[in-house]
């Protein structure tokens, strides 16, 4: 049951995550998308679904995310393509939330992917040659994959846009701002032996 449930909420916070992406928010002075907060936290939810099921199942489920998150963009702009009736005033609203450009939906989940896998080879090979303490597995291995994931997503996003090294920063800093905060989630069950 306890693997149900994590599976289920990694998944719903990598929706809920590109769903609020679409509005900037601005913390201490740094600048990311809405999303961020809940986006950074998955990072350590990966990282106890790797503890308590094993890397193989864990890539399952960042597949499944992927798979949820494509099904989210294409089905947001089938919406969004199809006429509403006239009653219905908010097709701007609904655009301006759901309808993000292709390239930062494809920035989005190249960055996803790329660094979620990083980040469960990283935790397992920690986990099985370094061991140690659990804490040390979760900051080792989201200090890397949170910088891979913001370096990925900021340069395809937004190369020759914006400025990319302030974003990149701002980016890295609240996701392992985020990480230091959920380090107590690794311990809230117990590994797989």
């Amino acid at each position: 049951m306890i693997n149900t449930l994590l599976i289920a909420l990694y998944i719903a916070c990598e929706i809920i995550a590109n769903i609020t992406a679409s509005k900037p928010i601005e913390v201490f002075g740094l600048s990311a998308p809405g999303g961020i907060f809940i986006y950074a936290l998955t990072f350590t939810l990966v990282d106890l679904i790797n503890d308590r099921l094993g890397k193989k199942e864990a890539r399952h489920v960042v597949y499944a995310a992927f798979a949820a998150n494509i099904l989210l963009a294409l089905y947001a702009q089938l919406i969004i393509a199809l006429p509403a009736p006239a009653f219905f005033a908010n097709q701007d609203a609904m655009e301006a939330v759901l309808g993000s450009t292709a390239r930062i939906v494809a920035a989005s989940l190249t960055a996803y992917l790329i660094s979620s896998v990083i980040d469960i080879e990283i935790f397992g090979w920690w986990k099985s040659r370094v061991r140690g303490y659990k804490w040390g597995r979760v900051l080792v291995s989201n200090s890397v994959s949170t910088l891979v994931d913001s370096v990925v997503f900021v340069t395809l996003a937004f190369a020759g846009v914006l400025p990319l090294l302030p974003l990149i920063v701002g980016q890295y800093i609240l996701k392992m701002a985020i990480t230091c905060l959920s380090i107590p989630l690794i311990y809230a069950t117990k590994e797989r032996v």
